[in-house]
């Protein structure tokens, strides 16, 4: 935290240098090289010597080099530019000097033509570069003492020796970088060196380049002016233009940039580079030239020149560059190049180059040369052909003095020009053709000719032998006459060449079986080719087992970063620091400071290490082994025999598993180390993925470990969440930083790094970091300079992907040719060729031999010259796959991926502000970011080239993720909707909306056959961004711009077969791989793009309905079912239709809810459901997630599926267990076995009879009577009691099984035991289950209880209840107001009337005391059917008779009732409410002459008016009203289900007349389901994917706010509404225009009639003035 910044460099240095030990051991372990062989031991001494020698010499070169007489010259180029020294004066040398100065002219000779010689091996034939010795002298920095060797001044014209060391410098420096890229790079690092104008500096320049793809096309535009700038000053020599040669064409590919770089400086220069001969004098020089035998000899004549210059012109115009061949045409006219070819002195050298330049310039293009085909000009060429072919032939006796360049002109140049010619797409139409037959036919003829030579080599045949295939279709596809002799020997041709191909095949088949046994042969015989092979090896095993240490000790340094402050004392001044934000606040500042005092490399790592305190498990494109997984991982089969070094180690998923426990320990030491022990061990979950972690920047990345696998939301460092850790960062100004950075990154890897971290920093949409960008941007006006880096880092990939997209696909552009032709006419060709065709599985043999022989070669190569191998265990890997080369994408373009990213992270979550910044910024000049990418993607996918068609050519497995990020982006920049950023990209003029609707429409072929994934996420991508182009729209511009270039047809096709795709695999079984990108989601997202333009478009509607057509309707009908509509009221309250798929969640919702939900949903104050719907959804979310689980577990899923079922028959048991109760108790007489034979018979045969039926018919009457005749047999066979017992067991088990499946059903413990002992339906079958418990093990009676399950089971019974229950507080209220009457009259009965309270009595018989006579009572309740054997009762006789029956009383008894308040209140209670009249009819009758006669009357009648008939009716009328009530509700509640809408409320009514009928708007517009299914996908999908409306209704629903659901409208209703109005406004625009023609008519006439009027005036004027008065006429006859 010091303030000197060179001070906290080095610390921070010495930091990341503690941290990572093990990763230069790794790194110094790398450059380990093994001298196996004595020769290696003597070669790496004698180098040590020469080197040690030779450094010496060097550094005193100031005393031994010969210095010229006289004051020293300023020196030219070759003393270098960072030459320091000073040449002494120049006084000669002593004599002694001379010795050691020639002695050392000698010594450095030697050396150097040592070293030269160490570097290739030279043979008669060919040079070849020795990759050992090169390694070897690499890294002992022989190249490093050779360029200062280089650098020493001496005199130029005096000093011949020096110039010879010059030469052999520069020869070994060309040898030792002789096709070795490392080499080469290094010395590129030097190229200022070389940048003069010597020939030797040229030469070793274009080593340096030779077939280094790389190099060349990171060649600087100075470089290329240097030597145009030099054939101008120092004379046009080969060499340079020799390396012009070298940069444009590299490793076999094409570099568009170079040539258009070339192509530039070439015209810019003019005469003095250019030299044609192409007036009449300089063409006789030309011919004089020709002629002399000494200009074809020299290397640097004046004609060898002119001939490289030609050849310069066709290497950069090949590979169909039109900005070149534009040039090159006007440079070299064809009359030109026709001339010189056909003149008689041509000689081949010449003709090679100009027809060369011809095939390139002008026939093999891309645009079509109208000249070529409709002149003379070729025809004229191809006769000059002739005679060379003619030549060609009959020289051929002599072997020794053939003339091998006319044999190679023939044989290769005149073959290409003709098949390209005849196979060019544009000769088809030409008609020239039909006139010049007989040449054609000479030259089939000639060709045939040279193909039986004997002197071919076997690539001169394949030319020869596809040229005249070329002709002979040519002469069949224009129905040429052919002599029928050749015609014949054509076709026998093919048939012996195609034979030979299959059996070549089939024998290189058998051999590559056999080569790994031989393989094994060769390579132990060469031991030390093996011990460097297991160098490596060892090498990368102990790479991969310090990865997980390295990626430990990295993860260490983050933590200690990011919370410095635990590694100080408590209350200290740099804890306190470090806590208040202080230490990462320094070191963001320092970052930007590195970056200005260029410490690139430590600021990179600072920037690595502030994105891996973010890290989350989301690299681009690295799927990451989640821990779980690997434990989880079944072991592997071991590999086959011929691995022997594998399958010594353990499988891959164990190995890495230990070595991630070894790198957790490591972790745990260090933590423990720094920290102390206060932290739990549990935290590794920053340690992710360092799949660009620093300094390891290509390993693969590490297993994610932590609590959260790939998928979790955040990682947390420590306590913190990924968005608090963003925030912390962002505080402290991470996200300036990053501006900063982006703005003045001097270097790429700087760029990318910010961009990186700027990614990790918006991760996730984090809304805060949006907006601190977004006001950094528009506070500093600094917007216009950050967006500008972007800008033109996209118009630069644009330009780099037009330069290098071209070359690659021009050889698969005609293959591509060649398949469509194929395809046009398939049927005509076979009939007439069979033997030219070759299927697929010839192809697949040919393609399996090709590598059997590479790999044959190889090895044979390895025997042959062990050195030259060696590259391929250096880490550059021998390039055997070419096809994988030519797919790499140059850094400029792969830049874009997390520029793209980090554009797409802004404006996640719908960021408005952003959406429309990325758009306008307001500046002076604006940049529109949302047109340049789509411009990008536009180019990228090659439309810029041709055809939408050829899309698939230019996808590849390399630009796919770049591909799908583009669609990405750009879905992000118009969702939400942004409107203005929508019609910025569907009215843009590019080609951007028809290459999505083709990337959707169109198979991405080559890419489609290996890696249907990859093509799958592509189409989704592209469907996804086409809906979010249409999102939110009320108008039909952006669709009918998407429905322009699509078929409808085609779009159907491509639904059905994704699904077709899906079926296929979910057949398979691998379904289960990536969910997103499945082929069924993927046409699910494309059926929801049709469905949306369907609205559009009739023809596309028809086609979607399931049932037009026959095939594929399967498809139609599942993602008709999965597709839901609803429409949402937006904030302006405006109406939007939504289309989405139907979560796969929502499927386990049950019926039983479904209906439950339907018919229990209360209205609110506003007779709207939603808000009781709303807040159900939660639990039908839990519930759906539960059946989910329950459908794992399949008994208790059985169980629950058949709830019903179970409730069911547990009701019938106990309907039956009462039966018998209530029939046989007491159960003594009833006693088993006691039926009469032929009822025994009776009841077996309804058994079996019953049993049958239920067999045959499975019914319910039937189950029923079998169940009634078994328990009937049961019970005379075992005895009643027996039968009861087991039926009660029986009903026990199955209530136990209803209350499993009720749990099942409801997920009762899901929800936590408060939850499950709240609920009140549980508790009640828990109830019934101990009713049916004690009933089987306390008394039966207790199954009497089990009857109330009716009431519960039926609602009328229910609604009987509630009509109790429900307005029980008024009838409660007036029960008590009955009870105060009562104790009132029972006051004034007590008072008045004490003597009239006597009532009857029955006494019983022989009174005992009160308390036995009740235990005797409960005994016999309890126990009468168990006799009593304690007290010695028989068990066998019944129980005395006698006993039971009571002794007769003859006395009445009377007793008084009123003998205190309590009895009195008892008795009015009681008797009272009960007597039909009151209380008057159980007391005693009076007599009318008693004194409180009249008072009783009225008592009595009081009583019954007062209590009996107003009080109690009361309570009557309160329960029948309720009842009544009850039955309207339900009634109400039927009509409103009937005839209102459940979401919008609005009545059956409305809808009539209506387009749309209110079953239809039910089932379709406002299906209740598809709501609740709306939610349930917010809920379940992650909300970086959410469209705009869904984060619309996300935030809705997270404030609980219903806004969003139409209340009282439809749009249906609404466009009805607005299409009447339409209509009348119509009519009266309709009106109002013919008004508008009539007042235009009428004007028109009007202003007709007036000019006629002026007219007339005029005319009347004009008499007038004709018609003379008398005194002014004048005599005609009069002269003038």
């Amino acid at each position: 935290m010091h303030d000197y910044p060179p001070l906290v460099s080095g610390a921070l240095q010495l930091l990341f240098r503690h941290f990572s030990q093990r990763q230069e051991v790794l790194q110094a372990f790398k450059q380990v090289q093994l001298l196996v062989t004595s020769q290696d031991v003597d070669n790496y001494k004698q180098i040590k010597q020469d080197l040690d020698q030779l450094r010496s010499i060097v550094e005193k070169s100031e005393l031994w080099v010969y210095k010229g007489q006289g004051p020293d010259e300023p020196m030219d180029g070759a003393s270098g530019e960072n030459e320091h020294k000073k040449t002494e004066e120049g006084t000669s040398k002593p004599l002694k000097h001379e010795s050691t100065s020639s002695y050392n002219y000698r010594v450095v000779k030697e050396i150097l033509i040592r070293l030269s010689k160490l570097c290739v091996q030279e043979s008669a034939s060919v040079r070849k570069s020795r990759k050992q010795q090169q390694r070897l002298l690499r890294n002992m920095g022989a190249h490093a003492v050779v360029l200062e060797l280089l650098q020493i001044p001496y005199e130029k014209a005096e000093d011949t020796k020096m110039q010879e060391i010059m030469r052999l410098a520069h020869e070994f420096l060309q040898n030792f970088c002789a096709g070795n890229q490392q080499n080469q790079a290094l010395l590129h690092k030097h190229i200022n060196l070389f940048l003069n104008p010597g020939i030797l500096e040229a030469v070793t320049m274009q080593h340096i380049f030779m077939n280094n793809f790389q190099l060349c096309s990171e060649i600087n535009e100075r470089v290329v002016q240097h030597f145009v700038h030099c054939i101008e000053t120092h004379g046009r020599n080969v060499q340079y233009i020799k390396f012009l040669q070298t940069i444009v064409k590299a490793e076999g590919k094409f570099i568009k940039k170079c040539q258009d770089m070339v192509m530039a400086e070439l015209v810019n220069s003019g005469e003095d580079v250019l030299v044609f001969y192409n007036d009449r004098a300089s063409f006789q020089t030309l011919i004089q030239m020709m002629r002399s035998e000494r200009d074809r000899m020299d290397e640097n004549s004046p004609l060898m020149y002119h001939i490289h210059l030609v050849e310069l012109l066709a290497v950069c115009t090949e590979g169909k560059n039109v900005y070149t061949e534009i040039k090159c045409n006007s440079l070299l006219p064809l009359d030109d190049i026709v001339r010189v070819v056909t003149h008689e002195d041509c000689i081949p050298e010449v003709k090679i180059a100009y027809i060369n330049f011809l095939n390139h310039c002008y026939v093999d293009t891309e645009v079509e040369m109208k000249e070529i085909y409709t002149s003379n000009h070729m025809w004229k060429l191809f006769e000059n052909f002739l005679v060379d072919i003619c030549r060609a032939c009959n020289n051929t006796s002599d072997r020794k003095h053939a003339d091998s360049v006319l044999e190679k002109y023939v044989t290769e140049i005149v073959m290409s020009i003709v098949t390209t010619f005849f196979s060019s797409p544009f000769s088809d139409q030409s008609t020239t053709l039909q006139t010049r037959q007989p040449v054609f036919v000479q030259l089939l003829q000639g060709v045939f000719r040279v193909y039986h030579c004997n002197w071919l080599m076997p690539s001169q045949k394949a030319s020869v032998e596809s040229c005249i295939r070329v002709l002979s279709d040519v002469a069949k596809s224009r129905a040429i006459a052919i002599p029928v002799d050749l015609d014949s020997q054509v076709n026998n041709l093919f048939l012996k060449s195609h034979n030979i191909v299959q059996k070549t095949a089939m024998n290189w088949r058998l051999s590559a079986r056999n080569a790994a046994r031989r393989d094994s042969v060769l390579a132990a015989s060469r031991d030390y080719r093996n011990i460097i092979e297991r160098l490596q090896d060892i090498v990368s095993a102990l790479e991969d087992r310090l990865r997980p240490l390295v990626q430990a000790e990295l993860s260490v340094l983050v933590d200690v970063l990011h919370r410095p402050e635990l590694l100080f004392p408590e209350n200290t001044d740099a804890r306190r620091k470090c806590e208040s934000g202080g230490f990462i606040c320094k070191l963001i500042k320092h970052t930007k400071q590195l970056l200005e005092e260029n410490e690139e490399k430590l600021c990179i790592k600072v920037l690595q290490t502030l994105r891996e305190m973010m890290t989350k498990d989301r690299g681009y494109g690295e799927k990451q082994i989640s821990i779980d997984e690997l434990e989880n991982a079944e072991l592997p089969q071991p590999p086959e025999a011929e691995n022997s070094t594998e399958e010594l180690e353990p499988s891959p998923p164990l190995r890495q598993l230990e070595d991630h426990k070894r790198g957790e320990a490591l972790r745990q030491i260090l933590v423990n180390r720094y920290y102390g022990n206060i932290r739990p061990s549990g935290r590794r979950e920053s340690l992710t993925s360092f799949g660009n972690g620093p300094l390891s920047p290509g390993g693969p990345s590490k297993p994610g470990g932590g609590g959260g696998g790939p998928g979790s939301g955040s990682t947390s460092r420590g306590e913190m969440s990924l968005a608090e850790v963003q925030c912390h960062l962002d505080k402290e100004g991470a996200s300036n930083l990053v501006i900063d950075l982006i703005m003045n990154a001097s270097s790429d890897r700087v760029f990318h790094e910010s961009i990186l971290l700027a990614i990790a920093l918006l991760e996730g949409g984090n809304t805060t970091i949006q907006h601190s960008f977004f006001c950094r941007l528009t506070e500093d006006k600094k917007s216009e300079k950050f967006f500008k880096v972007f800008y033109d880092r996209m118009k630069v990939a644009q330009q780099e992907i037009k330069a290098t997209v071209t070359v690659n696909t021009s050889d698969l552009g005609n293959k591509k040719k060649d398949d469509e032709v194929d395809r046009d006419a398939p049927s005509r060709k076979k009939a007439k060729e069979p033997t030219t065709q070759i299927t697929e599985e010839v192809r697949d043999q040919l393609l399996e031999a090709s590598a059997a022989t590479r790999k044959a070669f190889t090895t044979f190569r390895r025997e042959a010259d062990p050195d030259d191998h060696y590259q391929s265990g250096e880490g550059t890997q021998a390039t055997t796959d070419k096809a994988k080369d030519d797919l790499e994408m140059s850094a400029v373009i792969t830049i874009m991926q997390p520029i793209l990213r980090f554009l797409q992270l802004l404006c996640e979550n719908h960021n408005r502000d952003l959406q429309n910044f990325l758009r306008c910024q307001n500046n002076k000049t604006n940049y529109n970011l949302v047109c340049e990418t789509l411009q990008f993607l536009d180019c990228i996918c090659g439309s810029t080239t041709g055809g939408l068609g050829l899309l698939g050519l230019y996808i590849n497995e390399k630009n796919v993720a770049l591909i799908n990020q583009t669609l990405e982006s750009l879905t992000e920049y118009c969702q939400g909707p942004c409107h203005e950023n929508q019609n910025c990209i569907a009215t843009h003029e590019s080609n951007g909306i028809d290459i999505i609707t083709a990337l959707i429409l169109n198979d991405i072929n080559p890419l489609g056959k290996k890696r249907m994934d990859l093509v799958l996420e592509l189409k989704n991508n592209a469907s996804k961004l086409l809906l979010a182009i249409m999102e939110s729209r009320h108008d039909s511009e952006n669709a009918e711009r998407i429905l322009y270039n699509m078929r409808p047809k085609e779009l159907v096709e491509v639904i059905k077969k994704a699904y077709m795709q899906g079926e296929v695999e979910f057949e398979d079984g691998e379904n289960g791989e990536d969910g997103a990108a499945s082929p069924r989601n993927v046409g699910h997202n494309i059926y929801i793009l049709a469905h949306q333009l369907a609205r559009h478009n009739k023809e596309l509607q028809t086609m979607l309905k399931p049932g037009g057509q026959v095939d594929g309707d399967e498809a139609l009908e599942f993602y008709a079912k999965h597709t839901a509509q609803i429409e949402i009221v937006r904030l302006d309250r405006t109406m939007e239709q939504i289309v989405f798929p139907v979560p796969s969640i929502c499927e386990f919702l049950t019926k039983e809810s479904k209906l439950r939900i339907y018919y229990t949903t209360e209205r609110d104050e506003q007779g709207s459901k939603i808000n009781d719907f709303f807040l159900r959804s939660e639990d039908l979310f839990n519930e759906m997630n539960w059946q989910k689980k329950l459908r794992a577990q399949p008994v208790l899923y059985w169980c629950a599926r058949n709830m019903s079922f179970w409730s069911s028959i547990s009701f019938n048991l106990a309907v039956l267990m009462n039966l018998l109760v209530a029939f046989f108790y007491p159960f003594k007489g009833v006693r088993g076995g006691t039926l009469e034979p032929h009822w025994s018979g009776l009841l077996w045969t309804a058994m079996l009879i019953s049993l049958a039926i239920v067999i045959a018919l499975p019914k319910p009457h039937g189950i029923r009577a079998l169940i009634a005749s078994t328990i009937l047999r049961l019970i005379f066979s075992v005895g009643l009691q027996p039968t009861l017992f087991l039926l009660g067991a029986f009903n026990v088990c199955n209530k136990i099984i209803f209350l499993m499946s009720f749990v099942g059903n409801c997920g009762t413990f899901t929800r936590g035991y408060r939850a499950m002992v709240l609920d009140v339906e549980f508790l009640y079958h828990l109830l019934y289950l101990l009713i049916c418990a004690m009933g089987l093990f306390v008394h039966e009676f207790f199954y009497s209880l089990l009857l109330f399950d009716l009431v519960y089971r039926e609602e009328t019974l229910l609604n009987v209840i509630k009509s109790v229950t429900r307005n029980g507080r008024s009838i409660i209220l007036t029960a008590v107001l009955a009870l105060i009457l009562v104790y009132l009259f029972s006051i004034v009965g007590y008072l008045f009337f004490k003597d009239d309270f006597i009532l009857e009595v029955d006494r019983l018989p022989n009174e005992t005391a009160g308390p036995e006579t009740g235990e005797s009572l409960a005994n016999d309740f309890l126990y009468s059917d168990v006799c009593r054997v304690e007290t010695g009762e028989n068990c066998t006789s019944p129980a005395p008779k006698e006993e039971l029956l009571p002794v007769e009383e003859t006395e009445q008894d009377k007793e008084h009732t009123c003998e205190t308040l309590l009895m009195c209140i008892v008795t009015v209670l009681s008797h009272g409410l009960r007597s039909g009249g009151g209380v008057g009819d159980v007391l005693r009758k009076p007599s009318k002459e008693e004194p409180l006669f009249a008072a009783r009357v009225i008592y009595d009648l009081l009583f019954f008016f007062m209590v009996i008939i107003i009080v109690l009716n009361l309570i009557f009328g309160v329960i029948i009203d309720t009842f009544a009530d009850l039955r309207s509700e339900k009634q109400k509640k039927e009509e409103i289900l009937k005839t209102t809408c459940f979401i919008c409320g609005l009545e059956r009514d409305k809808f009539d007349n209506k387009t749309v009928t209110f079953e239809e708007h039910i089932k379709e517009e406002h299906n209740m389901w598809h709501y609740l299914c709306f939610i349930v996908l917010v809920k379940v999908k992650d909300s970086t994917e959410y469209t705009g409306p869904e984060s619309y209704v996300a935030e809705m629903i997270r404030e609980r706010n219903l806004d969003w659901f139409p209340r009282m409208r439809a749009m249906s209703l609404v466009s009805s509404d607005s299409e009447g109005e339409q209509n009348e406004l119509r009519n009266l625009q309709e009106k109002l225009e013919s008004t508008m023609k009539l007042v235009t008519n009428l004007s028109g006439q009007l202003s007709e009639l007036k000019d006629q009027m002026t007219e007339q005036r005029k005319q009347k004027q004009r008499i007038g003035l004709l018609g003379h008065p008398p005194h002014m006429n004048v005599n005609p006859q009069q002269p003038a």
